[in-house]
């Protein structure tokens, strides 16, 4: 399986690590001490045509395929240190724009994603409950039909984007007045804006990492939407189970640019560091533990770069991506990005748990990697599953 990059794609990832670099990095520390959402910096992440590289050209973006965009984010998550912004931006994209990309009508289309790409709008992909995470089939927030739409009510939290999103993705269980016992609704996805009556959000949440990726509920008190909010207009069990099913797919794996991201930056800091501390005279990078820590993060790079392009590939060739290659690809990037973190802080020692290498800041943000999206254990299962299952 040959993964090399074409000279296209090698010039785009140095373009967009260069911008990174230099746009996305000022008054960093403020960002994370108060918990800011760089808005100014998503709408120069959008101009630069980021959150564009998916989506077809008719729609405003670039119609790039999903090894580019990939490429791509993988090189702004190791320019931008920026950790909150990279997740909220990569949130947008695959569970809200690529949705409405796949399953959406041409009029949807038209009508949502040119302002979501342009940063116009802010995008937000609402399914989790309080008593609903990974279990997306268990979720209770209902869809009831009323005359020209639906009226929805429900409660959703841990919602990236959440408190200044302008155009949220929300599921709901659709209530067609037929007795059916709710755990057996079809789920559907609904486009529900900002400036709708029954919508509200609420503050930030204060989290342990990713402070600038701003994280809210949701609430629905007899929302209503007109039927033209449905995603892809509609009502089809198969449809809504199938894009919930591809959304998770597509968050869990696109979370690992991100995370190879993580890890690179973090074995580049790693050994600098360690080339230039001396200790008994001579540098801590000629020490064997301190050899066989960077020695694993790089395994970790290739390793989780490898994961990434081979579920790249198979997506790439009209294959159908199965819960346990998602889940892998998802499960392997998370702990090898938290681990690599981790080994970066042991690295730099003392200085590592100090803000000003920021390392620090990597390791509290990697580990929302293993948590959102579905937890490691979560992934475990969907594993086991497709073992166990019979034939």
């Amino acid at each position: 399986m040959d993964f090399e990059i074409s000279t296209e794609q090698r010039e785009l990832k140095a373009a967009v690590r260069a911008f990174a670099r230099e746009e996305l990095n000022h008054d960093l520390e403020r960002r994370d001490h108060e918990g800011c959402f760089p808005r100014e910096c998503w709408q120069k992440c959008a101009e630069f045509g980021l959150l564009g590289l998916p989506v077809p050209s008719e729609f405003g973006g670039q119609s790039q395929d999903l090894v580019t965009t990939t490429i791509a984010m993988e090189a702004l998550g190791w320019g931008c240190r920026d950790n909150g912004l990279v997740f909220s931006l990569n949130a947008q994209m695959w569970a809200v724009q690529m949705p409405l990309v796949h399953y959406g009508s041409d009029e949807q289309k038209r009508a949502w994603l040119p302002r979501l790409v342009s940063g116009k709008a802010i995008g937000a992909h609402a399914i989790t409950e309080p008593g609903a995470g990974s279990d997306v089939f268990s979720l209770t927030s209902r869809a009831v039909r009323k005359d020209g739409g639906y009226v929805l009510n429900g409660q959703k939290t841990f919602i990236t984007n959440a408190p200044y999103a302008d155009t949220l993705v929300i599921y709901a269980k659709i209530d067609r007045g037929d007795g059916t016992p709710l755990p057996d609704r079809p789920i559907q996805p609904f486009v529900v804006e900002r400036t709708d009556a029954g919508l509200s959000t609420s503050k930030p949440m204060r989290k342990m990492g990713m402070h600038s990726s701003p994280t809210g509920e949701v609430f629905l008190a007899d929302c209503f939407v007109p039927a033209d909010r449905l995603l892809g207009l509609q009502e089809k069990d198969v449809i809504g189970r199938a894009s919930g099913r591809d959304v998770f797919h597509s968050e869990r794996t696109g979370m690992a640019p991100m995370c190879v991201g993580i890890i690179e930056r973090c074995l580049e800091v790693a050994t600098d560091y360690a080339k230039q501390r001396i200790t008994w005279g001579r540098p801590i990078s000629e020490y064997q533990l301190v050899q066989d820590k960077l020695a694993r993060m790089f395994m970790h790079l290739q390793n989780a770069e490898n994961l990434m392009f081979k579920q790249l590939s198979l997506t790439a060739a009209g294959k159908t991506m199965t819960a346990a290659e998602a889940s892998a690809c998802k499960l392997y990037c998370a702990r090898a990005a938290t681990e690599c973190a981790m080994d970066a802080v042991q690295v730099l020692g003392g200085n590592g748990y100090m803000q000003e290498y920021r390392v620090e800041m990597f390791a509290r943000d990697a580990k929302l990697l293993q948590i959102g999206g579905g937890t490691d254990e979560i992934q475990i299962i969907n594993i086991a599953r497709h073992l166990l299952r019979a034939d």
